[in-house]
C-alpha cells in the first residue's frame, strides 16, 4: 500500500508538470490561437482537479514538497512520510519534463535554455521582478495555498468540494503570479523542467524550493493554530499541487 501511495504521488506530479508547463511550452505562444496567461492558469488548475478525483483516495494527492511539508506542519501528515513522498513528487516532475522535452524538440527551433517554463527571479523574471518580489510572492502565495488546502478538506468542509476548491485556488495563484515568477508554488514542477533549461534555472532553482517550503509551513501552521487542531491528531491528507 506505501509504494502505491508513492507511485501515486509520482504519476500525479508527472501529469502537474506535463500538463501545465505543456500548456505553456508548447500552447501558450501560438500566433492568433495560443492559451496565454489565463489558459496556462486554468491547465495547472485542471491537473489538480483531475489528479485530486483519481489518486486522492491513495496518496492525498500532494503532488508538491512544500504541500507535504506543509500538512505535516498543520498536523495532518505523519513527518516519517515526508522525505519518500519529495522523492516520489520530484522524480514524478522530472519524468513529466522529460516527457515534455522529448515532444518539444520535436520542433524546428526548440531551444530549452530560452525558458522551458522554467521559474525565475531578476531577469529570469517574466516581468523582470527582483528576487526580493520573487521570493515574497511564491512564500504568500504558497501559504495561502495550504491555507485552502487545510481549509476545504478540514472534516466540517462541505463534503466533495475540496478537488474544485483547490484547483481553483491554484488557478487564481497563477493568474497573479504567472508574470512574477512564471509561477511555482511547487519545488517539484520547478525542478522537473529547470533540470532540462539547465544554466540560469538550475541556479535560480534554490528561490523555488525555499520560498515554497517556508510558505507551505507557514499555512499549515496558521491553519492549525485557527482551527484548533489537536497536536498529533490526522484529520486527514488533502489533495494539492
Amino acid at each position: 500500500m506505501t509504494m502505491r501511495k508513492y507511485t501515486a504521488e509520482a504519476i500525479g506530479t508527472f501529469w502537474l508538470t506535463f500538463g501545465g508547463c505543456g500548456s505553456a511550452v508548447i500552447a501558450a505562444g501560438l500566433p492568433n490561437v495560443g492559451i496565454g496567461y489565463l489558459g496556462v492558469a486554468l491547465a495547472f488548475g485542471l491537473t489538480v482537479v483531475t489528479m485530486a478525483y483519481a489518486i486522492g483516495h491513495i496518496s492525498g494527492c500532494h503532488l508538491n514538497p512544500a504541500v507535504t511539508i506543509g500538512l505535516a506542519a498543520g498536523g495532518r501528515f505523519p513527518a516519517n512520510q515526508i522525505a519518500p513522498y519529495i522523492v516520489a513528487q520530484v522524480v514524478g516532475g522530472v519524468i513529466g519534463g522529460g516527457v515534455l522535452y522529448l515532444i518539444a524538440s520535436g520542433k524546428a527551433g526548440f531551444d530549452p535554455s530560452a525558458g522551458f517554463a522554467s521559474n525565475g527571479y531578476g531577469e529570469h523574471s517574466p516581468g523582470q521582478y527582483s528576487l526580493f518580489a520573487c521570493f515574497l510572492a511564491e512564500l504568500v502565495l504558497t501559504a495561502v495555498f495550504l491555507f485552502i488546502i487545510m481549509g476545504s478538506t478540514h472534516g466540517k468542509a462541505p463534503a466533495g468540494f475540496a478537488p474544485l476548491a483547490i484547483g481553483l485556488g491554484l488557478t487564481l495563484i497563477h493568474l497573479m503570479s504567472i508574470d512574477v515568477t512564471n509561477t511555482s508554488v511547487n519545488p517539484a514542477r520547478s525542478t522537473g523542467v529547470a533540470v532540462f533549461a539547465g544554466g540560469w534555472a538550475v541556479q535560480q532553482l534554490w528561490l523555488f524550493w525555499l520560498a515554497p517550503i517556508a510558505g507551505g509551513v507557514i499555512g499549515g501552521a496558521l491553519y492549525r493554530w485557527l482551527s484548533h487542531e489537536p497536536d498529533g491528531v490526522v484529520i486527514g491528507t488533502a489533495p494539492a499541487e
